[in-house]
């Protein structure tokens, strides 16, 4: 805090209050610490801390396949983004090739993942805005995402789906219809939600002019995805730095220039529609049949066919589960381009079965720094929308 607090305090020209843990509008356990004047935000510091798993440091007790599960938790909202970012840092320091088909499979579940968090934000920013009928209706949506997880993985979330060396299974028959059924039905979707926020004096007074963010301070503060596109800078993962066969789909980097929480706000909207287009180019380079997983079985179980009745490849499939695999001496960092930004594994191998040192660069953790700067001078209110604005999940900031 500022080094004039306690002579203000003192004076009793500010006062602090905390905003949170507890509060359902601070998306998760979040506290912050709100020195007021009247109801003018003089300075907003986030507390953080609440929800720490320690997951770096577990991580270095576990397998590298065993360190996928924890991946999933960092952001229990875009599971299979934390994935792809890891599995392709530990397919880099393997210099492992996976097949196309696999690639193609994982961008699908990638924007999958980043529409189902995307109307999670949207449902619930909105909400906390004061309309709450959108977020039943982009709950319903978001089960239909789940449902397709599901299938391919078995559970809802935290599917830990994408492996080193490819994924952990085939799709499932009858997988590509459902998928173009969400293809089909995404436009009535979008069109009864755009109902309900375009236009709505009360969608656009409490975003409108709040929160600014600008370019500058986003980029001083190593803001990331939405929230730096949303200030102007087309920065995107997938197009400057294409990985996963990325550079083979057509889609736009969706931007605003003027960088506060209503800019952010189209930003995401805008996103949706882009991520169903690669979906549905994805779909149609996804193969019915095909290797989905690298054929180097240091690394990848064999088929499910060559298992069963092989005693060889049954013991073969306990060491690797039960000891891992080794992996080259090095180091490595891999991003990719996640629904809050970007996400990244900086990984060091000693040349064992475990990672000798495993670090995340999650990108709410960076973006929850600009909350001084968002709501400095604004209403208590606005703290509410500025939240919202950078959507922030907690499992990735505390990790």
């Amino acid at each position: 805090m500022a080094t004039a607090e306690p002579e203000r305090l003192m004076d009793g020209e500010t006062m602090i209050i905390n905003l949170g843990p507890q509060h359902p509008s601070t998306h998760g356990v979040l506290r912050v610490r709100l020195e007021l004047d009247g109801e003018r935000v003089v300075h907003a510091e986030p507390v953080i801390g609440y929800l720490h798993t320690g997951f770096e440091k577990t991580a270095e007790s576990l397998t590298y396949q065993q360190c996928n599960t924890i991946t999933d938790r960092l952001d229990y909202l875009a599971p299979m983004t934390n994935n792809l970012a890891y599995v392709l840092a530990v397919e880099k320091l393997m210099n492992l090739e996976v097949p196309k088909r696999a690639q193609y499979i994982r961008v699908l579940f990638a924007e999958l993942t980043r529409v189902a968090s995307h109307l999670v934000w949207l449902g619930t920013h909105v909400m906390d805005l004061g309309a709450m009928s959108l977020f039943f209706y982009t709950m319903r949506e978001r089960e239909v995402i789940l449902d397709l997880i599901e299938a391919v993985a078995g559970v809802r979330m935290n599917p830990s789906y994408f492996r080193v060396g490819g994924l952990a299974y085939d799709l499932p028959d009858g997988f590509h219809d459902k998928v173009r059924d969400l293809i089909k039905d995404f436009p009535r979707w979008m069109k009864s939600y755009r109902n309900l926020f375009e236009g709505n004096p009360l969608i656009n007074e409490r975003l409108e002019g709040i929160a600014v963010l600008t370019q500058e301070q986003a980029l001083d503060w190593s803001v990331t995805g939405p929230n730096l596109r949303g200030s102007g800078l087309p920065l995107d993962l997938r197009k400057d730095e294409p990985y996963s066969a990325y550079d083979e789909f057509d889609f736009k980097v969706c931007t605003r220039t003027e960088g506060d929480a209503y800019a952010r706000f189209w930003v995401r909207v805008d996103e949706i529609y882009e991520s169903m287009k690669i979906i549905e180019q994805a779909l149609e380079k996804i193969t019915p049949h095909g290797p989905y997983t690298t054929a180097d079985r240091k690394v990848a179980l064999p088929p499910r066919e060559e298992i069963y009745g092989n005693m060889e490849a049954l013991i073969h499939q306990f060491k690797l589960v039960t000891a891992g695999f080794p992996v080259p001496r090095g180091e490595v960092y891999q991003g990719v381009e996640g629904p809050r930004g970007e996400m990244g594994f900086y990984i060091v191998s000693d040349g064992g079965p475990k990672p000798y040192r495993w670090r995340a660069r999650t990108p709410s953790f960076y973006n929850l720094q600009t909350m001084p700067i968002l709501c400095k001078d604004g209403l208590v209110a606005d703290v509410i929308t500025a939240i919202g604005s950078i959507d922030i999940m907690l499992g990735d900031v505390d990790k």
